[in-house]
């Protein structure tokens, strides 16, 4: 059925499906990656036999999750644009590579890109939030990928990158709650495929849409110890392989042309060949999460063949889910064009395993990705080139649905693990081609589809033709593929006497048949039809459950029911008829896995199914299994593998493409092994809608809608075709004979460039004796004359009644008399008609009565209307009934109607010669000629035979088109044939009709009973329907309910003698729809459609059939949104007897022609009193330009009105004053047949003047009704007074002296305990409340919601509801219209007895309170806020709060707080409201702007009358205890002991009542001690006399609202749909008649306090040498560096131990580290400005950690880092007492002997040793050096008394430092020359001395051999001397 799911709402008893889901979970995906060989995709992989341990498990269960998830959530996505936000909040870093990093975090998603700011460090913490606002389909929004990138700051941009991670917005979509929280994301680097991960980051992902509510972020208390490998967003069970999806390109057919074809005409011009099919350069491109890859380009191809494999390296389980495929033609200059899109998506071709094994022994059912080779279909905009913009180019990327195929690519997917892939993109080998050749073998396949109607046409003047095309077979536009007869004959649409047209095609029904060439696919294609066939079963089976238990049938029938839909389910899973794949020899790996996977899923949902018949008791408890079924039943029946093309069905109006439609192939599809495995619509007719492509108006306007029958099936299956048919088939060709009127006389020569003989349209030239049958075919007989009376005429031959009308017309100047115009008659239009005497009755019609006026209209007395024309019009366009002095022009409707009678007089001479008339040439021809035609044409029609078969099946072998010899003069002279592919197509297809023998008549009667709900489209907030009923060619129109949106029509609409022309068995299989289409009747201009709905009749084949059609309600949509309900049924009936003898009693009537809903089938009512507690009316906007001032109230229901008294003064009560409206209605027992309340305000104004001020309709009565004797005295109206009484009745006596907020607690006990310790304490953060558990002292409630969301609260609305009105248009996008105030009430609903003697039942409504305005002190606190949405450019806001109650404003800006999104206010605001005036408080929270207008993030409204009337207690919640002082101390005006005497006096109670001084009390008949309620509980000082203490404790035994804080969401007015974040907060409000409250509670955020940490550093050890000195020494000038992250401004050195030969320094430094500290909280809070040029500073708070890293000194280049030790001053690292035990298991391994305690600075004071510094080398950490350290922590004061300076300056003190005793090597080389050379001389003696008497020796020899030739000279001069 066509109903709408109801909703059960019921409660299930816990059974359990053991079958469901699968017992077990084995078949994991990591199993299948670890245990798969290369070559995944190509082999069968369901091995493996040992159960998986937990971590598998769990990663099984995570892929398994997404890829299930795919497969149903996305089906049921939006169309349409909608507004998200993506959230994503970065929090912390772990385990980054890198030494010295400073990190940063970008996230890029939708085009837009936020950065975190940078960090220090290896484990930053972040804690950012982003917004992303977007507006996109669904559908685009969830393949965007979200990019996680981590970059080091202070690198080269080269290497600045660390690691990034990716995943699908969809991916966070179908998460629960549609967010991943505070998850770890494992870091890697996509280009670097031999890594490991770099690192890990711990963010939250949200993705809010309309209407949602993000979940709130829960940090666990070990959340710091948590193991990262448990909580990834990937478990770590799910091996992170590298994969390699191989895509194997091959070939690619039948792409269109995308070109221009200016060079083809050039080639022509000088002789050359044309070909437009190649007019195209395709290449394709692969996209895949990121990663594009772009194959080679073929040019001038559109068959053209790459053979090309791409290879994709990701790590998998991949979180992207679809592969793009998108075709493109290449363009040299311009952009490229997109050719078509398809999709292969993961989920689909892939499975874990886990979710469709059953107990069948399978170990395994997982499968990695594989598919093909197969083709893959694209479709898009129309194949027709042109060189214009594409108006549908959106189409071929994929976004909408396509309206025409445009190709397909024949690809295959497979998956190899491990295996790296040299390239990119290589060549196939020829051994695969040729694998894939098989492939490609092709069938022949047979379609024909016989047109039944076409029904509900807009308009009606042109001809309509429709085109079945199959791939690019059958595209009469298309000359790629041999023509065939895929068209109908172009037929002129007829009036159906209402609102639309049809095509008149009677007993003559077009076929089209055409051939194609596919693969054989069909063991896939019959498996989905097969579980298909179930899966719609069962969805009828439900949809017929839910509709009796809604109903509230006897139990028996849901139980009858419900066993029948799980028998029938039982017999239908049949596993056998499964086709047997090895029957084929084309079947593929995936084939074999979705067997597999099919088998195992159908046995266990029987199995399951047998379970639940055998063990179940409970129908309802069991809904939810079945729809599971059903879910699974739906993905199993989609087919990845899918290559047969859509059939696609066209609509054209003359060349030009209207509207289409698309059937899937296989729901056409014969099967020759099982009528199960046949298409659900095979051989049947179906009733289709055909739609516009890309409709903006989303289905507003209908273009048409049509009735065929379509089979499908192989050419070998031809024979079995003529099971399906009824009617005989004939096959005829035929031209057009055309004429000319010239003077007087009927020839050829006026025709203006049309032929003698031609096509329909008169521009093709064709020839009688030029025709030849198709191969095969012989004539029957010669050519012969038959007229288009059953294609194309002006008169309706169906239609039993036809009313014919004109317009009488008169015209005058202003102020003169009217005279007649100068077109006396026209039609509605202002066309020129004939007069009425000129009127002849036409053939087989007789006139029912004469020319009558029309004045039951908007018209006057005599029935005129008027109008005046405007220039340049020379006709009125607008017409009324009131006639005005400035009116021109009046007219008047003049009607007759005629019948229809059985015999017809004999035909006339002209129409035996077969011609019809036109005026001119292309105009609407008819049978009679006129006066003003001057164009007629006849038809000349010859039958074709096929001689050796007589079947119905001989049509298919009509391949080609009736043979012609045209020759090349002649198609030169068409004016059409050199442009389009029709010159020959549509001129010589064969013409091929379906006769039926008799019509069968039928007898219809639609039930229309009542509509709810619907859209408003007038101004007056109503509007004034009318339903228009559709059924074939005929309709009729309700009656118009004037002003509501609630009409109740309880009328029956009777269709006689309707001609079908088809069995009666298979129309009561697939009877036509009953479309329903309502609209809002308006008296100038069109009407506005408000809806369309359709439902079914009940088909009686025997009109004495005991079955009679019940009410149901159908959605009414509008636009594609649910615009409301109407009730209906129908019943077809068959009539037997000609005069109806025998049909069902004609239903009473309510007016002429009126027939009412009868008995038996309209609801059965019962006598009801409503009672009304109209309390008031509030926020009431002004109604033309004037303020509601005296409203009074109108409520209506079931046909009765009752009326509240007049407000006389809006502005000082707007409360009706003791007002109880009482009311008696007859309304329907059951339920679903109750008509809503409708609500409406006038406003009582001058001269008489009511209108309607607002409006509202309450739909559901249900929850309103009630058993006024089963009432008991605490449930009546009554007690819903809640707080408000007579302050007389009580005994204020509070303490005589209110203490002072200052001095509520002493000193000490404020720095140890405050309100912030009581929050803190109550939401779990015990690290930040001190002591104050440990004193006993109170805890409150912190709500997750809002309180009026609570549901033990009801709403806060126990005593009132609130219900909005409305007034005004609404608008399209909206549901309502405008809200312009509201209604506050009640009502109480019971059933009264038939029997006057019975007395009325007691009255609900009774003691209500008074109704006069209140003043009251309402104190607001506001806490903090939440994710707020920011609002400045660096990602964060300035907010500060904005309090507005009635027309006062507090506006809180000077206390803004700076950069941040999380802010915490602690702010306290008292104001004096008087309510109901006051009774909306709006908290906004703005972002504070210096320059600008500050922006408001979001706001809040709270009713306050709500909360202070509810007998929740909501104006001001109960502590857990009564303190008279203290941080808990009593702040209500009433002491618990009076709130609970008037909680009894409420109730009907007596007093209570104190015994044993206060120890024990009783009250409501029971007994309560003191004791009970505080055995166990610490008793404070603080605490109030025992009395009030118990009277306090027995009240929080009732259902009272205790002590809390509430967490209200922020909504913006720009974005009312998304949450803007979170505010946490309480509201008390404290009427003054009540006295004086208790003093509030001091909220102010807490202040740090001043601390010093003061490190020493002694002495280094085993630091790591970097350096080599001049003589060859490992050495490294050492220092080291300190500081708290956060507190990067004050970093602080050593000096430099410089030449360190061992690893060693000596410091003795001390390094000085103030900061702000938050004992309570144990964090820092950091305050800086951002930047240089930032106004104000921000606030941070971090953990208190100390950084201390060793350096290596640097003179001439940039100072090494050589390791770093971090430490949480909390978490201190228990350092060693020497250096030689001090290594790296200290950090490494958790030592876990001393307490938490213990472990913190703040706790020891002090502490000395040794700790390790760490280095990353390669990836792994490694001990960089040992450093001794002093650590001590002070107060300000203690650092006052025990002052020390920074290094070793004065005071030098606490302790004093003394200079390091360094070695003498320690020094800088190149200012201690000397030293170095001393150096020198120790260490190379022997070196030095030898090398100095080398050189001494090098020098004497030298000197000898320079002196010795000189001395020998001398000596030879003189030898003597």
């Amino acid at each position: 059925m066509a109903i709408e799911d109801p909703s059960l709402g019921l409660e299930r008893e816990p059974y359990h499906s053991h079958g469901t889901k699968g017992t077990r979970t084995c078949g994991r995906l990591a199993a299948i990656v670890n245990n798969t060989n290369d070559g995944g995709g190509e082999e069968d992989v369901d091995g493996g036999g040992a159960d998986p341990d937990d971590a598998t498990g769990q990663a099984g269960n995570q892929f398994k999750k997404r890829l299930n998830k795919n497969r149903t959530n996305r089906r049921l996505l939006s169309k349409t644009a909608q507004d998200f936000q993506i959230r994503v909040r970065i929090i912390e870093g772990k385990h980054l590579p890198g030494n010295n990093i400073k990190p940063m975090v970008k996230v890029h998603v939708c085009g837009q890109t936020h950065r975190t700011r940078t960090k220090t460090g290896n484990n930053p913490f972040f804690n950012e939030l982003f917004y992303i606002n977007v507006n996109k389909i669904p559908s685009e929004l969830f393949d965007e990928d979200l990019i996680i990138t981590v970059y080091d700051s202070v690198s080269l941009r080269a290497d600045s990158f660390i690691g990034e991670f990716k995943i699908d917005v969809g991916y966070v979509y179908e998460e629960p709650g549609h967010a991943c929280m505070r998850k770890w994301l494992v870091l890697n680097d996509p280009e670097d495929t031999s890594s490991s991960g770099k690192g890990y980051l711990r963010a939250s992902l949200f993705v809010v849409e309309t209407g949602d509510e993000p979940p709130v972020e829960h940090i666990a208390a070990d959340e710091d110890q948590e193991d990262i490998e448990s909580n990834l967003l990937l478990p770590a069970g799910v091996t992170m392989q590298y994969i390699t999806f191989t895509l194997k390109v091959f070939r690619a057919e039948d792409i269109p042309q995308m070109d221009d074809t200016l060079l083809q005409s050039v080639k022509k011009i000088f002789g050359g060949a044309s070909d437009k099919k190649t007019l195209v350069d395709p290449f394709v491109e692969v996209c895949f999460a990121g990663k594009k890859i772009c194959s080679k380009v073929i040019e001038k191809n559109c068959n053209p063949v790459w053979n090309q494999a791409f290879n994709l390296q990701i790590k998998f389980p991949s979180v992207s889910d679809r592969i793009k495929l998108t075709v493109y033609d290449w363009d040299r200059l311009n952009k490229n064009d997109i050719v078509g899109t398809a999709f292969l998506s993961l989920s689909k071709i892939a499975c874990s395993g886990g979710e469709v094994e059953a107990t069948t022994g399978e170990s395994e059912m997982g499968f990695l990705p594989a598919f093909g080779p197969c083709y893959v279909n694209l479709y898009g905009s129309p194949r027709e080139f042109t060189g214009l913009l594409d108006p549908f180019e959106q189409l071929n990327l994929g976004k909408a649905e396509g309206v025409a195929y445009r190709g397909r690519v024949l690809i295959e997917l497979t998956t190899q693990i491990d295996a790296k892939a040299e390239e990119q993109i290589e060549d196939i080998p020829s051994s695969n081609i040729l694998v894939a050749e098989k492939y490609q073998l092709r069938c022949k396949y047979s379609l024909c589809t016989v047109f039944h109607a076409a029904t509900m046409l807009q308009e009606g003047v042109v001809p309509i033709q429709f085109e079945v095309s199959m791939g690019n077979y059958g595209n009469k536009f298309d000359n790629t593929c041999k023509q065939l007869p895929s068209t109908t004959q172009y037929t002129s649409p007829v009036f159906d006497g209402n609102m639309y047209y049809y095509l008149p095609w009677s007993n003559f029904k077009p076929v089209v048949v055409l051939t194609s060439f596919w693969e054989d696919i069909g063991q896939r294609l019959h498996a989905v039809n097969i579980i298909m066939n179930i899966a719609d079963r069962l969805q009828s089976n439900i949809c017929v459950l839910k509709t009796a238990i809604v109903s509230k049938d006897s139990e028996t029938h849901i139980r009858e029911l419900w066993l029948m839909l799980i028998t029938q389910l039982i017999e239908d899973i049949d596993i056998d008829l499964l086709p047997d794949l090895n029957e084929k020899n084309s079947f593929s790996v995936l084939d074999i896995h979705m067997k597999k996977m099919r088998v195992c899923a159908l046995q266990s949902i029987k199995d399951s199914a047998n379970q639940m018949r055998e063990e179940a008791t409970d129908v309802k408890a069991t809904m939810t299994d079945i729809e599971d079924w059903l879910d699974r039943l739906q993905q199993l029946a989609d087919e990845p593998q899918n290559s047969l093309p859509d059939v696609i069905i066209w609509m054209l109006r003359g060349e030009k493409r209207l509207a289409y439609a698309r059937i899937p192939a296989n729901h056409i599809l014969y099967s020759a092994t099982s009528e199960k495995a046949s298409g659900k619509y095979c051989g049947k007719i179906q009733n289709i809608f055909m739609k516009y492509p890309m409709d903006k108006n989303k289905g507003l306007n209908l273009p048409l809608q049509l009735r065929v029958n379509m089979w499908l099936g192989l050419s070998a299956e031809e024979s079995e075709f003529r099971k399906f048919t009824d009617g005989t088939f004939s096959v005829f060709a035929e031209i057009y004979e055309n004429q000319a009127l010239v003077f007087g006389k009927w020839g050829t020569a006026g025709l203006l460039g049309r032929h003698k003989f031609s096509d329909l349209t008169g521009k093709i030239k064709l020839k009688r004796e030029s025709f030849l049958p198709p191969k095969g075919w012989e004539w029957e007989g010669d050519w012969f004359v038959e007229s288009q009376r059953n294609f194309q005429k002006a008169i309706d031959p169906s239609s039993l009644e036809y009313i014919d009308e004109v317009y009488e017309n008169e015209t005058r100047l202003p102020g003169e008399e009217w005279q007649t115009a100068d077109e006396q008659y026209t039609d509605v239009n202002g066309k020129k008609a004939l007069a009425p005497h000129q009127y002849q009755c036409p053939p087989g019609w007789k006139w029912e009565d004469n020319w009558n006026f029309v004045v039951n209209e908007t018209v006057d007395q005599n029935g005129w209307e008027y109008g005046i024309s405007i220039t340049p019009e020379s006709k009125a366009t607008s017409w009324m009934f009131a006639e005005k002095k400035h009116h021109t022009h009046r007219r008047r409707r003049i009607i007759r109607k005629r019948k229809k009678i059985e015999h017809t007089e004999k035909s006339t001479l002209e129409e035996a010669e077969g011609w019809e008339y036109a005026p001119l040439i292309g105009w609407k021809f008819h049978n009679k000629r006129r006066i003003s035609d001057t164009f007629r044409h006849r038809r000349w029609r010859r039958k074709m035979i096929l001689p050796d078969k007589n079947d119905a099946s001989a049509i298919f072998r009509l391949e080609g088109t009736v043979g012609t010899e045209i020759s090349e003069d002649d198609l030169e002279g068409n004016e059409i044939a050199p442009e389009i592919s029709t010159s020959v197509f549509g001129a010589a297809t064969p013409r091929i009709s379906c006769i039926f023998e008799r019509p069968f008549l039928y007898h219809l009667r639609v039930y229309v009973y009542q509509a709810r709900n619907l859209m408003a489209l007038d101004k007056g907030s109503f509007s004034d329907p009318y339903a228009h009923v559709s059924f074939l060619h005929r309709s009729k129109t309700t009656e118009i309910i004037n002003k509501t949106l609630n009409p109740t029509w309880d009328q029956t609409l009777i269709f006689d003698d309707i001609d079908i022309y088809v069995n009666p068995e298979g129309l009561a299989q697939n009877p036509p729809n009953i479309v329903f289409e309502l609209f809002d009747s308006d008296i100038i201009g069109k009407d506005e459609p408000l809806g369309r709905t359709v439902c079914l009749p009940l088909v009686k084949l025997t009109p004495e059939a005991d079955v009679t059609p019940k009410l149901l309600w159908y959605p009414v949509i509008r636009a594609e949104k649910k615009r409301g309900e109407v009730l209906v049924a129908a019943e077809l009936i068959l009539k037997d007897k000609p005069d109806g003898s025998n049909l069902p009693i004609i239903p009473p009537k309510r007016a002429a022609k009126v027939f009412m809903v009868p008995q038996g089938i309209r609801p059965v009512v019962q006598l009801t009193a409503i009672e009304i507690l109209p309390w008031g009316l509030r926020n009431m906007k002004s109604f033309q330009l004037a303020a509601v001032s005296s409203p009074s109230l109108i409520v209506e229901c079931g046909g009765e009105i009752a009326q509240t008294a007049v407000i006389k003064n809006m502005k000082k009560n707007p409360n009706f004053l003791g007002c109880v409206l009482f009311m008696k209605v007859l309304l329907p027992k059951e339920e679903i047949y109750t008509p809503p309340m409708v609500i409406k305000v006038i406003d009582h104004r001058q001269f008489g003047r009511k209108p309607i001020v607002g409006q509202c309709t309450i739909d559901s009565l249900e929850e309103y009704r009630c058993d006024p004797y089963a009432a008991r005295a605490e449930d009546t109206k009554s007690v819903k007074v809640g707080q408000i009484a007579d302050p007389g009745d009580f005994v204020i006596d509070i303490e005589n002296e209110k203490p002072l907020l200052d001095t509520q607690v002493t000193a000490k006990e404020r720095d140890s305990v405050d309100w912030w310790s009581k929050f803190y304490a109550s939401i779990g953060e015990h690290d930040k409340c001190g002591e104050y558990l440990q004193k006993g002292y109170d805890t409150l409630k912190v709500f997750d919601d809002k309180l009026e969301d609570i549901p033990d609260y009801e709403g806060l609305t126990d005593f009132c509801h609130t219900f909005k009105l409305y007034r005004g248009k609404a608008d399209e996008d909206e549901e309502y219209p405008a809200v312009v105030g509201e209604f506050k009430g009640s009502f109480s609903i019971y059933s009264l007895s038939d029997d006057p003697n019975v007395p009325e039942p007691p009255r609900q409504f009774r003691e209500l309170p008074e109704s006069e305005p209140q003043e009251c002190i309402v104190r607001i606190y506001i806490i903090r806020g939440i994710d707020l949405q920011p609002k400045d450019s660096n990602g964060l806001c300035d907010p500060y709060i904005k309090i507005i109650w009635g027309k006062k404003v507090i506006e809180d800006r000077d206390h803004y707080i700076p950069n941040t999104l999380n802010p915490l206010f602690g702010r306290m605001f008292e104001l004096t409201c008087i309510i109901p005036q006051d009774k909306d408080l709006k908290i906004a929270v703005f972002d504070y702007d210096l320059m600008s207008r500050d922006d408001e993030v979001g706001n809040t409204v709270i009713d306050l009358e709500n909360r202070l009337l509810s007998h929740f207690g909501a104006h001001c919640g109960l502590p857990q205890s009564y303190c008279v002082s203290g941080v808990n101390q009593w702040r209500d005006q009433l002491r618990p002991s009076q709130i609970l005497q008037n909680l009894a006096h409420l109730k009907g109670f007596c007093p209570p009542a104190v015994y044993d001084s206060g120890m024990s009390l009783s009250y409501g008949g029971r007994d309560y001690m003191l004791e009970e309620f505080e055995a166990g509980k610490i008793i404070h000082d603080h605490l109030g006399p025992p009395h009030e203490r118990l009277a306090l404790h027995v009240l929080r035994t009732q259902v009272l609202i205790p002590e809390h804080v509430e967490t209200r969401t922020l909504y913006s007015t720009f974005q009312q749909s998304l949450p803007q974040g979170k505010l946490q907060m309480w509201v008390d409000i404290f009427p003054k008649s009540l006295g004086t409250p208790g003093p509030p509670f001091d909220i102010y955020p807490r202040k740090p306090k001043k601390y010093i940490l003061r490190v020493i550093i002694w002495n280094t050890s085993d630091v790591i040498l970097e350096e080599t000195s001049i003589t060859g020494e490992k050495m490294s000038d050492i220092y080291v560096k300190g500081w708290m992250p956060g507190m990067e401004g004050n970093k602080q050195r050593t000096d430099v131990h410089y030449r360190s030969l061992d690893g060693d320094g000596n410091f003795n430094w001390r390094l000085v580290f103030p900061f702000e500290y938050l004992p309570a909280e144990q964090l820092c809070s950091i305050s800086r400005k951002d930047h240089f040029w930032s106004l104000d500073k921000t606030e941070f708070r971090v953990p208190p950690q100390i950084l201390i890293q060793l350096w290596d000194n640097d003179k001439f280049s940039l100072d090494d880092c050589l390791g770093t030790l971090l430490m949480d001053l909390h978490h201190l690292i228990v350092p060693a007492k020497s250096s030689k035990t001090c290594d790296l298991k200290m950090i490494l391994e958790d030592k876990g002997n001393a307490s938490e305690k213990q472990n913190s600075l703040f706790y020891q004071k002090c502490v000395r040793g040794w700790w390790p510094c760490l280095r990353d080398e390669n990836g792994s950490q490694v001990l960089a050096g040992k450093v001794e350290m002093t650590l001590e922590i002070l107060t300000e004061e203690e650092a006052e008394e025990r002052p020390a300076g920074k290094a070793r300056d004065e005071p030098n003190m606490n302790p004093k430092l003394d200079p390091p005793n360094r070695p003498d090597t320690s020094f800088l080389w190149f200012t201690n020359p000397c030293k170095i050379m001393k150096l020198m001389l120790r260490r190379f003696r022997c070196i030095v001395i030898g090398v100095s008497l080398l050189i001494m020796l090098v020098l004497f020899i030298g000197i000898l051999l320079y002196s010795l030739p000189n001395y020998v000279s001398m000596k030879i001069v003189k030898p003597f001397r």
